[in-house]
């Protein structure tokens, strides 16, 4: 009994001392305890470690709109040199901080104050998300002891973005600010690259002989329980501030980043040795650090593999690449022995892989195991999966296979067909009647004969009262009695306005070779991306799998700050513009000047062309040919509208445009566009 009762009392006795223990850790007072100091008189405060690590880790830019919450981050950044970038949304701060971490390979940086302002970066954080771009998000909060008690601006942000983020943290003292800065921007970078969320209370970031004053109880309560809270805010408050200022490792951590075995590699090299017909597909991953893309583009190269790019791997062949195939995917793909996936996800962008060929081998290779096999148990089936990076796959694949190159005759089969695919698309013949038609099938006969015509070409026939899609094969050019009207597609005369295919066209031809290209569009940008060519690259910008509007104005401030000696485009849509033409204000007081080329035809067209027809109004669809061009130059910009009068000068304003930039004015050229049947059946949904 006696055995039991000591037993019992020593459990009692543990279980205090326990809590006591756990009472006290949670108070800090362990910590104080052991000669961590609370300097009282220092002047210095959390957005100085902030800043610190910022620059250890050699962060360039911090893209804000300011709030109180976080001036003491944006003010020691800038003393640092660490340049501010203030913008005119909070999302925009965000999609900046995405192009620098795409152009860079190191972490985009954006600061918002808190509530609001972090609430309107949800939809470019998630953004980031989908496109894998390393991103440190950081918010200001309430003070740590009046959060949810109803303070200002206070709202559970943590819950907000943990569905978005890689790491979220809420700083709860000033020492935590470096360990726990280092460790989410490492964390950004490690296996698949995304974002992160710190959030740093009002109280963990200015000095202590402010902060002190706020928890200063000016009438206290009485007897025991005033004394309680008394010593309770004045614990607190030395806890916030212990140890702070110590000296602390702010240099970067190591970034873990998946790589395939060497067994891996082995039997992908077999694979590939013994495919005739194999293809590559090159998604965004490819371009992540820590390979340099230009030797990426000598590892394909020297494969002499056919690839179809895709995100930011566009332009990684260059302009004119004879590896690089636009056109006929599906089609390639079909007849491929062997397809490999390199960051290329089988999502809505390759039909879930319904377009992949059951009997072709598959190698896929993403850094994220989700995404490797995305949709695997229904569709298709890889022969080898590899959770690893796939720029540095490629390297090494491409070392494995050194003095092997794949049958020359198919990529110039995939290449001819390309040709052909795009030359359909440059001639539409006009016939009065049905009749004429005929004559026409009689004369074209006679013509391929005697002209020996080159074969691969194609001709739409067009009626005047239906379209009557007729492909002929072969035929480069028609020449006959017959009066009919032959040009390219991009040289026909639209109903009113500019034809947008030819407005592209010259842009393309125009726009220098170190050009950038931000994609913020439907309509408008998915005509853009099949005729325009990034140069290089790392030379296109659009949001990725999200699809998200908007991000133009981010996008190309960000590029701009990284490549200043680069020129920005930003293809935009009428509709998108909307989301972002204020930031011409950024443009012009940040002194980085961008085009802006707007396609403006007053309407949400990419959903109208399904809308109507499906269901027959266009609600909610119309626009109208607003003078966006007059709004640039209320921000201090030089507007130009472009209509059909200006044709014959499209060139020279395009040129006068570029001129601008150079000497620093962001420019916006406003064009009045027609309606063209070239997207037909394009995906809205």
């Amino acid at each position: 009994m006696e055995m039991e009762i000591a037993i019992a009392l020593g459990c009692s006795v543990g279980f205090t001392f326990g809590g006591l223990v756990f009472v006290a850790y949670k108070l800090g007072l362990l910590y104080q305890l052991f000669l961590h100091k609370t300097e009282t008189q220092s002047p210095r405060h959390g957005g100085e470690s902030v800043a610190e690590v910022l620059r250890a880790h050699e962060v360039k830019f911090v893209f804000t709109l300011v709030g109180g919450h976080i001036s003491p981050i944006l003010v020691a950044c800038e003393k640092l040199g660490i340049r501010i970038v203030d913008t005119r949304h909070e999302a925009t701060a965000v999609f900046a901080a995405d192009a620098v971490a795409r152009l860079s390979g190191t972490v985009g940086v954006a600061a918002v104050t808190a509530g609001p302002g972090l609430t309107n970066t949800v939809t470019a954080v998630k953004n980031a998300q989908m496109a894998e771009s390393p991103l440190l998000l950081i918010g200001g909060a309430a003070a740590t002891l009046l959060q949810g008690r109803g303070a200002l601006q206070d709202i559970d942000q943590m819950s907000l973005f943990k569905p978005l983020c890689k790491f979220c943290a809420s700083v709860r003292s000033v020492r935590e600010i470096v360990p726990t800065m280092r460790k989410a921007l490492a964390i950004a970078q490690s296996g698949t690259p995304g974002p992160v969320f710190i959030e740093f209370p009002i109280d963990t970031l200015y000095p202590f002989h402010l902060v002190s004053k706020e928890f200063g109880v000016k009438n206290p309560p009485k007897g025991l329980m005033g004394k309680v809270v008394t010593w309770y805010l004045h614990n607190h408050l030395k806890n916030l501030f212990a140890g702070a200022w110590e000296t602390r490792d702010v240099s970067p951590l190591p970034v873990h980043i998946p790589q395939a075995t060497d067994d891996q590699v082995q039997k992908c090299i077999e694979l590939v040795s013994r495919a005739k017909k194999p293809v590559i597909l090159l998604g965004s991953q490819a371009t992540l650090p820590p390979t340099p893309t230009d030797d990426i583009r000598v590892a394909l190269e020297s494969l002499g593999i056919p690839c179809f790019l895709g995100g930011m791997s566009r332009g990684m062949l260059g302009r004119n690449s004879p590896l690089h195939i636009r056109q006929n995917r599906k089609y390639a793909l079909m007849d491929a022995d062997l397809v490999l996936l390199a960051g290329t996800v089988c999502d809505f962008r390759l039909s879930y892989g319904r377009v992949l060929n059951r009997r072709s081998k598959i190698i896929a290779v993403n850094r994220d195991k989700t995404q490797l096999l995305k949709n695997s148990d229904m569709f298709w089936k890889p022969n080898v999966a590899i959770q690893g990076d796939a720029g540095s796959f490629l390297l090494r694949l491409s070392k494995g296979l050194m003095g092997h190159k794949c049958p020359e005759d198919w990529p110039q089969r995939l290449k001819a067909g390309e040709v052909t695919k795009e030359k359909a698309n440059r001639y539409t013949i006009y016939l009065a009647s049905w009749a004429e038609s005929q004559l026409f099938f009689l004369c074209f006969f006679f013509l391929y004969i005697a002209n020996n015509l080159h074969a691969n070409e194609s001709v739409h026939l067009v009626h005047q009262t239906q379209t009557v899609h007729v492909v002929l094969v072969p035929c480069e050019s028609v020449f006959c009695s017959v009066c009919f009207l032959c040009r390219g597609k991009a040289d026909e005369k639209t109903d009113c306005h500019l034809n947008p295919l030819s407005v592209l066209h010259r842009v393309d031809e125009l726009m220098a070779d170190d050009s950038i290209i931000v994609a913020d569009g439907g309509d408008f940008v998915g005509s853009a991306a099949y005729i325009m060519r990034p140069r290089g690259p790392l030379r296109w910008l659009d949001p990725g799998a999200f699809g998200t509007l908007g991000v133009g104005g981010g996008f190309a401030l960000g590029a701009k700050l990284c490549r200043p000696e680069s020129e920005v485009w930003i293809i935009y849509g009428d509709g998108s513009l909307g989301y972002s033409v204020a930031e011409f204000d950024t443009f012009t007081r940040h002194k980085t000047p961008v085009i802006a080329l707007v396609g403006n035809d007053a309407c949400w067209s990419q959903i109208s062309r399904e809308q109507v027809p499906i269901l027959g109004s266009n609600v909610a669809c119309g626009l109208a040919f607003t003078d966006y061009h007059i709004v640039a130059d209320g921000y201090g910009g030089k507007g130009t509208l472009i209509g059909r009068e200006d044709e014959d000068k499209l060139d020279d304003i395009i040129k006068e445009a570029q001129k601008e930039t150079r000497e620093g004015r962001a420019t916006l050229l406003n064009v009045l566009i027609g309606k063209t049947n070239f997207r037909e059946g394009s995906i809205s949904v």
